[in-house]
């Protein structure tokens, strides 16, 4: 933001504490999957799983340690009954830089957070699932997973 010398710039705030959450997966092969929920538990985590396996079929699938990835109980459960079809793999502690899907976060916070006024809320998360849904991430999967045996 650039403002004249020694003038303090106004920012509308509208004291709301609304938040949305995206899920995100790229496949090796360049497909991705990606979903918006109201919330981050074990509950959307956990139906996000059931629609990636759905679309998927046979999945390993390498995530981070969020307490709703993998001390949830019922994702717990899903995981060991799903093991025939789906293998999960998690990322060591504070290792986001193996994970590319943290590449796509950043690049969607530049692209639909700098310099952009949203007048509702509403409006913002439609824009979330525009982007998501049609954006393309052109990223080396392998490249990333990579990095962890270097």
């Amino acid at each position: 933001m650039w403002t004249a010398d020694k003038i303090r710039p106004i920012v509308t705030m509208t004291g709301s504490h609304q938040k949305t959450c995206v899920f995100g997966a790229l496949c090796i092969d360049g497909r991705q999957f990606f979903r918006q929920y109201s919330v981050f538990n074990q509950e959307t985590f956990l139906k996000y799983l059931k629609e990636l396996r759905r679309k998927f079929g046979k999945i390993i699938l390498f995530i981070d340690r969020a307490r709703q990835h993998h001390r949830s109980i019922m994702v717990r459960r899903y995981i060991k009954q799903s093991k025939d079809v789906m293998k999960v793999i998690y990322f060591p502690k504070g290792s986001s830089e193996f994970n590319a899907v943290e590449e796509c976060w950043r690049q969607g916070k530049y692209d639909l957070l700098v310099s952009k006024y949203y007048p509702k809320f509403e409006d913002f998360r439609h824009v979330i699932a525009d982007y998501y849904r049609t954006r393309r991430f052109k990223l080396d999967i392998v490249k990333y997973l990579s990095r962890s045996v270097s």
